[in-house]
């Protein structure tokens, strides 16, 4: 029978796919393929005895003594081995070894690999080497096809430079990157760090976190829920709820980043700096920290300072806040400097300035260009000016060049002195004394029964002494050359109802919202409890008498002054 020739070399093509096609087993309907079978396991001439047989109907062959067996690049040792030869794996005992490219180096008690899919599990105190770190652990899974070491009992890595600890570890010995998991704890030369989750680059030494991380080191300590951190470089990138902590303060944000050589640091977002000595709290959007200096910086959108004392909580705002930390023995609390468009808030105290000084060694406070303090219904003025302290309350105000205070009365009149100099002396958060020291001029409405102006006095004296009651004048001294007049209020003109260089600034005031600003929510106010629904009651009660309104006492009308 003869073919066309066309036909006949067609066949002769298809001869090689269809004797392939036969070989294969069919894939059953809704299947997996077979896999491929791997390159075959080779046991290596030199073993000191080969004993063939079967084992549990299972075809073996069992090799004792100095036993090697080889799959391409990857070599295995061990005393002892028993090879399946149908299905292409073996079980090593004693000394296992596995080498790799002459790169990757596992040994252990016992280990089983599988030719086919390339896996190997090493089990009795196992460590796998490379020319960068030793891993040690109880039980090793390695995929040599996608190079990766994986172990769950437990595992301790070491390189030249850090060790690290955790229960779960990959290994990914083409990239060189390890991904650990529960119990964290990464141990450099200078600091331990504590973690949930991290990798670990052993190339570049970089460790990655995805979970709270706490690093402790001599310089102090870091703490972030994501990030980076060099342990060559010792450069730190954190996010989320950052924070570095010192003996002395902790600074945090959003994202941080931290220099440990520098000892040099920035946070942004939500940033915020405590003070651990005393209730002490800076916030904004950026804060810069130098720790050898002892010295931070926070700015961006008026950062607000809080500072809480048993007595009252004083709140400071501008557009640059800097914390100097004290050094011992000169001051050990530490200063703090506020720049541009300055605020100040206390219940008993609100100010402004442009530039301030606050020494918490001594708690005194120094306000200078054009600065202002209100305090009740008071108005003080100066080129520059000096708060001190005692116990958590104001004890004196010293005003400096151009001092001028200002007061109204019940009528909205204003009360006036000026002079060089002034001293202000508080008691229970109020005036109680005003010295006037150089070119002390006055002027005070007095008034009958809060109802009426029977005159103005005006004085002038080289040197003054004014004395509160009840936040209202009570008394004035005149030490010095004193010249005093008493204006009836029919010859009182315009330009006599104020000293010169008068100035009301009530509309610049600052409340307690302008001072918090977005950083601080205002307090809490207590509930008012409701008072009970009375119910209507069937029996009709007499109406109580009506209760007589109480006297009032009117105030004795303000003192002419005393000439002493």
């Amino acid at each position: 029978m003869s073919f066309p020739k066309p036909l006949f070399l067609l066949l002769l093509l298809l001869l090689p796919v269809l004797a392939w096609a036969q070989q294969r087993p069919a894939a059953r309907p809704g299947t997996q393929p077979v896999p491929q079978k791997g390159q075959q396991i080779e046991l290596l001439p030199g073993a000191g005895q080969l004993v063939g047989g079967t084992f549990n109907g299972v075809e073996i062959r069992k090799v004792l003594g100095n036993v090697q067996f080889r799959q391409g690049t990857t070599l295995l040792f061990c005393d002892s081995a028993y090879q399946y030869t149908e299905r292409n794996s073996l079980e090593a005992f004693s000394n296992v070894r596995i080498v790799q490219n002459d790169t990757i180096t596992i040994t252990g008690d016992r280990g089983t690999y599988d030719g086919d899919t390339r896996k190997a599990r090493m089990t009795g105190n196992v460590t796998m080497r490379d020319p960068r770190m030793t891993l040690t652990t109880q039980l090793l899974d390695y995929d040599l096809n996608n190079n990766l070491a994986y172990y769950s009992t437990g595992g301790h890595l070491q390189d030249p430079e850090n060790t690290l600890d955790s229960q779960f570890g990959y290994y990914n010995t083409q990239s060189k990157v390890f991904s650990f998991k529960r119990n964290v704890k990464l141990v450099t030369k200078d600091n331990t760090i504590d973690t949930d989750t991290l990798q670990y680059n052993t190339v570049s030494k970089i460790a990655y976190f995805f979970g709270p991380t706490r690093i402790k080191g001599k310089q102090g300590n870091l703490y972030a829920e994501n990030g980076t951190y060099n342990t060559v470089t010792k450069i730190s990138n954190f996010a989320r709820n950052a924070k570095i902590e010192t003996p002395n303060y902790l600074l945090g944000g959003d994202k941080l980043y931290y220099d440990e050589a520098r000892q040099y640091g920035v946070a942004t977002g939500r940033v915020s700096m405590t003070s651990k000595k005393d209730n002490l709290v800076i916030r904004g959007d950026v804060g810069r920290y130098w720790r050898a200096q002892g010295r931070a910086k926070v700015y961006g959108s008026q950062p607000v300072m809080r500072n809480i004392n048993a007595k009252d909580t004083l709140y400071l705002s501008a557009d640059t806040l800097v914390s100097v930390e004290g050094r011992p023995p000169q001051n050990k609390a530490g200063v703090i400097y506020a720049y541009r468009k300055v605020r100040i808030f206390r219940s008993d105290l609100q100010g402004r300035c442009d530039s301030l000084t606050y020494d918490r060694q001594d708690s005194v406070i120094y306000l200078s260009h054009d600065p202002v303090l209100w305090n009740k219904g008071n108005q003080l003025t100066s080129d520059s000016m000096e708060i001190q302290q005692r116990k958590g309350q104001i004890d004196q105000m010293r005003l400096f060049g151009h001092a001028f205070s200002i007061g109204q009365d019940t009528l909205l009149n204003f009360n006036q002195v000026k002079g060089r100099n002034m001293v202000a002396y508080f008691r229970d958060k109020s005036i109680k004394k005003i010295d006037v020291l150089g070119n002390a001029e006055s002027l005070y409405y007095a008034l009958e029964g809060d109802t009426a102006v029977s005159g103005v006095n005006k004085s002038l004296s080289a040197t003054m002494a004014l004395r509160f009651q009840d936040g209202k004048l009570n008394t004035i001294s005149f030490l010095t050359n004193p010249e005093a007049q008493f204006i009836p209020p029919n010859e009182l003109k315009p330009e006599d109802a104020k000293l010169k260089d008068f100035r009301w600034r009530a509309k610049e005031r600052p409340t307690r919202r302008q001072t918090l600003g977005k950083h601080f929510a205002l307090p809490v106010k207590p509930k008012k409890k409701t008072a009970p629904v009375k119910t209507k009651s069937a029996t009709t009660k007499k109406a109580a008498p009506a209760r007589k309104k109480p006297a009032v006492v009117k105030p004795k009308p303000t003192p002419k002054p005393v000439k002493k």
